[in-house]
């Protein structure tokens, strides 16, 4: 075989008969597709459903170079490029000298210190959660999921917007709107026109307009009235955003970033959370070292962030969860110009994904990659692991700006909750992964709840 030749193979995958079965699949079953691809073709894969190639890299030094080493190379690709219709222009979606302007416009606020700062803020909002479920201890279900959703939208309207998101009801329900209709874009091609009032356009459209109407409200109010250390999310959106020449594109850029960061700032924590919840409920061993671990290390207080690294088995039992069930299931890229990944040829315009759901299932990088195992995440075995085997976050410039945040309140959720209560699966109720823009809990959580 000769460098040319090589330097031109294209990984394996399916044959393009098999379009519309995969086409069946990328609807209905996004998960098994990623599963069944990697399963049967190994660590790259590609898959022909017209009009798109999908090239699927299922390895640690394969995702370092798409989404690190030659990240530069690869820009937002299907399904974010579909989210534009949803999220306009917002740090999610954004690209190029837009998107590093907003990146040095809100990276500041997730400076170490700053988040520190925001630890008793968190723990509060933590102690309030305790506190809604107790109130149905001995009772029905309650949706923990709905319920984290509402922590977690909390917590970022104080820690990073100075506000009280809690008076803007339904903005939960708008944002599943906005994910079903980025999933639904991405997975029919964006060949069906906004348009058409089909339910599911009719309920986004709505979604938006609330969602517009909720940030136009966040600005209102701030002008209204000034306040905070004046190094919140919001107020250095309003001072960016103000500058641009037209007011109107300053207006839409400034909407899009925070309906992006409303998103993104509650979302993915409350998958997180839920995902947790349920584990620690199906082995309870996990859930005695838990408590074992709060009330040695927590007493009767709230945690500060001096406590994040006492709390080590709370950290490793939020990462194990989120090994199994990674709150941004999904990265996908566009390659810019012909590039070789692995040996594979990838050709200019090509769609590329890595998928940390099947990564932090691979076989050769985690024993047992099925069992829900927090001990895995012991300094020991971390360090015999490739770093890229394990990216809930993301990886390269593109990775989370709000990791810390999240961590921190994640970890301080599980440390109250297995400290005071005890949360149990509802008989009969089956958990199911809904991949959206997040891999959330379809269809909610029902759990019972004890006092302890």
């Amino acid at each position: 075989m000769t460098a040319a030749t090589a330097a031109r193979r294209v990984p394996p995958g399916p044959p393009r008969r098999a379009t519309l079965g995969l086409l069946r699949k990328l609807v209905t079953d996004r998960l098994g597709l990623m599963s069944e691809a990697a399963r049967t073709y190994g660590d790259a894969c590609r898959v022909a459903i017209d009009p798109k190639t999908l090239y699927i890299f299922n390895h640690p030094d394969y995702a370092k170079h798409v989404l690190a080493d030659n990240a530069a190379n690869y820009h937002k690709g299907i399904g974010l490029v579909q989210a534009k219709a949803a999220l306009g222009d917002g740090l999610l979606t954004s690209e190029g000298k837009l998107w590093r302007e907003q990146r040095r416009t809100i990276q500041p606020v997730f400076q170490h210190k700053r988040i520190a700062r925001q630890a008793e803020v968190v723990a509060e909002e933590a102690a309030k959660l305790v506190g809604r479920l107790r109130a149905h201890a001995g009772g029905g279900p309650v949706d923990v999921l709905h319920e984290m959703t509402g922590l977690t939208l909390g917590v970022l309207g104080r820690t990073l917007l100075d506000a009280d998101l809690t008076v803007h009801e339904a903005v939960g329900e708008s944002f599943e709107a906005v994910q079903d209709q980025a999933m639904f874009e991405m997975v029919t091609m964006s060949l069906v026109p906004m348009w058409l009032p089909l339910p599911k356009q009719v309920r986004f459209r709505k979604a938006r307009k609330h969602l517009r109407h909720v940030v136009a409200r966040l600005v209102a109010d701030r002008d209204e009235r000034p306040g905070g250390d004046g190094d919140d999310v919001l107020t250095r959106l309003i001072e960016s955003t103000r500058r641009e020449p037209d007011p109107r594109v300053g207006q839409r850029r400034m909407q899009d970033e925070l309906i992006t960061l409303l998103l993104a700032g509650h979302e993915t924590t409350a998958s997180t959370l839920g995902w947790t919840c349920h584990l620690v409920d199906r082995h309870p061993e996990v859930w005695e070292r838990l408590n074992a671990e709060a009330v040695e290390v927590l007493g009767d207080r709230l945690p500060g962030h001096q406590d994040l690294h006492r709390l080590r088995y709370t950290t490793m039992v939020v990462e194990e969860a989120m090994r199994l069930y990674p709150p941004v299931w999904i990265l996908t890229r566009e390659a810019q110009q012909d590039d070789e990944v692995g040996g594979y040829h990838v050709p200019a315009g090509s769609d590329v994904l890595v998928c940390p759901y099947t990564l932090h299932r691979h076989p050769g990088f985690w024993d047992q990659p099925e069992r829900f195992d927090p001990d895995r995440f012991l300094p020991d075995r971390v360090a015999g692991r490739p770093r890229y085997a394990y990216i809930p976050f993301g990886a390269g410039p593109r990775f989370c700006v709000g990791s810390s945040l999240g961590m921190m309140e994640a970890v301080f959720v599980i440390a109250l909750l297995s400290r005071d209560l005890r949360l149990s699966s509802v008989p009969g109720h089956e958990v199911v992964p809904e991949p959206m823009l997040s891999l959330r809990v379809r269809g909610g959580l029902p759990m019972t709840v004890r006092a302890v």
